[in-house]
């Protein structure tokens, strides 16, 4: 069995954040979908982000809430091409997102990110490992 990540995410509105999404092309698991959370599938049966409404995160932790002028955590996302990269981070800015930083070029590695409507960072990159240098990039 191959394991899957559940990535768990406050948002301020939970149909602002469901209508952010579906622009971008994802969909949901209607059987985790109700008032206080929805199940966005970024890979089917791998990979999910539960996004909970504030008051429902809040029963998952005695910690704060990260607000948005703070990051706890970069969510990153591959995509087969620079073109879906581009298309996704330009999606995600034409339907209430924001630019988190500016693309990053690397020859045999491109990327963008965003932030959504919530202030969660996104990245979203493409690599060609057959021409990834032997030293690290970082």
């Amino acid at each position: 069995m191959s394991t899957m990540i559940f990535v768990n995410l406050p948002v301020a509105d939970l149909q602002r954040s469901v209508d952010f999404w579906t622009a971008l092309g994802y969909s949901f698991n209607p059987q985790f979908t109700d008032e206080n959370a929805t199940s966005l599938i970024i890979e089917e049966d791998h990979i999910y982000a539960m996004l909970l409404t504030r008051d429902y995160f809040k029963t998952f932790t005695k910690k704060e809430i990260a607000d948005s002028s703070s990051a706890e955590v970069i969510i990153a996302l591959s995509a087969d091409s620079r073109e879906a990269v581009d298309k996704l981070a330009d999606t995600a800015l034409a339907n209430g997102g924001s630019v988190a930083s500016d693309p990053q070029e690397f020859g045999f590695m491109y990327g963008r990110s965003f932030l959504d409507p919530d202030g969660h960072q996104w990245e979203v990159s493409w690599m060609d490992m057959s021409q990834m240098p032997e030293t690290p990039v970082a």
